[in-house]
């Protein structure tokens, strides 16, 4: 199937200096993807290349089967077809909710007009605020006819800048999954910059995880999970311990918990020093186990408490238990192996260089 984005080795930049470097991926329609990195990386001004608000000084965009950015030239956006979600919502605080979800189609004769505001009211749960202003909704609906209005036109492509950062985080995981639900009612195709990985988890199909300007890793969260391209991914995505371990052949590596089996990757050979990320569901609780943690901190999650436990040898691991199993700092817990997964960097490779292209497979 046909791409109704495709990002072919794009860079960005100010003043002859690149913050964008050869970033590459695809997006199929009706596929929700996001760029996902810390402040500073250069997602927002890769969105922004894609809106038609940056010039491009290397590579090319293209919408559809239409070529709208190359460098030293660029479609505008008004004429891209494209919608945009700002994280300050931009609504006209004069103009009522059902006007505001209207702006864009203005034009639009009578019936199908309200037609089209009803519809969108209706879709974002909101059908009785039509005659409200701004001021007098929550943050969230305010989003959610910030969504309604962008949708309004029909666009061919979503962008949504930081939409829920000014939210307290259980309303911003909410309200990403209703944002998701919306644009797959609709079928639409959405691109999202945020620095928040659950916020990226609740909403995108794919993700590609950003550092100073590049695409280290453009995946789906369960293989950003486990399956990291390198160590800024493994570092970034999910929480995690780094165990110092020593290769044993193509599927075991020694570490101070004992034997890991799994994949080890190539050019890892027998007797060479690795790094193993231990993340917290690696390590289980089970008093029958000979193998011992000392509780050294505690952090309770409800329905889980999140354990750091110090092994014999001295080194650190984080382990995730049920609530009602209430250890003490000081206490000494059995703990297992349970990995599933194998993820292994050779100790002397501090960084991986990441691929401009797409994995095998893109964007689905």
């Amino acid at each position: 199937m046909t791409r109704l984005l495709d990002v072919q080795r794009v860079s960005v930049g100010y003043h002859g200096k690149d913050v964008v470097h050869s970033a590459s991926f695809g997006l199929r329609k009706g596929t929700i993807g996001c760029l996902l990195g810390p402040s500073g990386c250069g997602k927002t001004t890769l969105l922004r290349a894609i809106a038609g608000f940056e010039p491009v000084s290397g590579g090319r965009i293209v919408l559809g089967d239409e070529e709208v950015s190359r460098p030293g030239w660029t479609l505008p956006p008004e004429r891209r077809q494209v919608g945009m979600v700002f994280q300050d919502f931009a609504l006209f605080p004069h103009l009522t909710v059902a006007d505001n979800i209207g702006f864009g189609i203005r034009r639009w004769k009578g019936e199908a007009y309200a037609a089209r505001v009803a519809e969108l009211l209706e879709m974002v749960g909101l059908p009785q605020y039509g005659k409200a202003y701004p001021h007098a909704l929550s943050g969230g609906q305010q989003q959610r006819i910030a969504l309604a209005r962008a949708l309004a036109p029909r666009p061919r492509l979503m962008l949504l800048d930081e939409p829920f950062s000014s939210m307290d985080v259980e309303l911003r995981e909410g309200l990403a999954r209703e944002v998701r639900g919306i644009l797959k009612q609709e079928n639409i195709t959405a691109m999202l910059v945020t620095h928040d990985q659950m916020e990226a988890f609740a909403i995108a199909d794919h993700i590609g995880v950003m550092r100073a300007g590049h695409i280290m890793q453009w995946d789906n969260a369960y293989n950003l999970y486990h399956k990291p391209s390198n160590r800024f991914v493994a570092d970034f995505i999910g929480q995690g311990v780094i165990l110092p371990g020593t290769v044993l052949n193509a599927r075991e590596v020694e570490t101070e918990m004992g034997l890991i089996p799994g994949k080890v990757p190539p050019g890892c050979t027998r007797g060479m020093g690795v790094d193993v990320l231990v993340r917290p569901d690696d390590i289980q609780h089970d008093d029958a186990s000979p193998m011992i943690g000392e509780v050294v901190e505690k952090a309770f999650r409800g329905a889980q408490f999140l354990y750091t436990l110090r092994l014999s040898g001295g080194s650190k691991v984080l382990c995730l238990t049920p609530s009602h199993h209430d250890h003490p700092t000081g206490s000494r817990i059995g703990i297992r192996l349970d990995f599933d997964h194998l993820i292994v960097f050779p100790r002397d490779v501090c960084t991986v260089e990441p691929s401009a292209e797409l994995p095998s497979g893109g964007a689905n």
